[in-house]
C-alpha cells in the first residue's frame, strides 16, 4: 500500500526480504542438487565408485526449493492462472473474483502448511528416517514443506488484505 509504516506495510517488506533470502538460498540449492547428481555419474560411470544417497539428496533439494520458493512466485502473481475468464468479466467483478480466489488459496496452502507441520513433528518426535541405505531423517522435507507452505499462505493473505483495502503492496514486484 501507499500509506506509509503501516502494519501490512512491514509485513509486506519483511514477507519480501524472507522471499529474497529464500531465492537465494533456493538458487544455491539447485546449483547443489545439479552437482551432487553430476557428481554421481562421475563416479558411478567414470570411476566405478558406486553411490547411494545422490539421489535422495537431489530430491529433498529440489523439493525444498520448489515449496520454498511459492511464495516468491505468489509475489509476482507467477503461478499459473486461466485469463479467459479475467477478460469477460468487468473490473469489479474480476477483482471480487480474484479476492475470492486468495481466500480460497490461503486456505488450502494454510490447511497444507498445518499439515506439513503436523508431519514434521511426528517425523521429529518419532525419528522417522528414510527407508534408504543412507536413511536421513525426514523431518528435513518435512520442515522446508512446512516452512514453504507456510510462507505461501502468508504471501497470499497480505494480499488478500492489500486487495481489501483497495491497493496492492509495496514489496510486491
Amino acid at each position: 500500500m501507499s500509506h506509509g509504516g503501516g502494519v501490512l506495510d512491514h509485513a509486506a517488506r519483511a514477507m519480501a526480504a524472507a522471499n529474497r533470502a529464500v531465492m537465494a538460498a533456493s538458487m544455491l540449492a539447485l546449483v547443489a542438487a545439479a552437482l551432487v547428481l553430476t557428481g554421481s555419474v562421475v563416479l558411478r560411470y567414470f570411476l566405478k565408485i558406486p553411490t547411494d544417497w545422490q539421489d535422495e539428496a537431489a530430491v529433498f533439494l529440489l523439493v525444498g526449493l520448489t515449496f520454498m520458493c511459492g511464495a516468491c512466485v505468489q509475489a509476482g502473481r507467477g503461478h499459473v492462472g486461466i485469463q479467459a475468464v479475467a477478460g469477460l468479466l468487468p473490473p469489479a467483478l474480476n477483482r471480487l473474483r480474484l479476492l475470492l480466489c486468495d481466500i480460497a488459496s490461503a486456505g488450502f496452502c494454510g490447511f497444507f502448511a498445518w499439515k506439513s507441520w503436523t508431519l514434521w513433528w511426528e517425523a521429529v518426535e518419532e525419528g522417522q528416517t528414510s527407508s534408504s541405505s543412507w536413511a536421513p531423517p525426514l523431518w528435513i522435507p518435512y520442515s522446508l514443506m512446512a516452512v514453504g507452505m507456510t510462507l505461501l499462505a502468508a504471501q497470499i493473505v497480505l494480499q488478500a488484505l492489500a486487495a481489501c483495502r483497495g491497493g496492492r503492496l509495496r514489496a510486491e514486484p
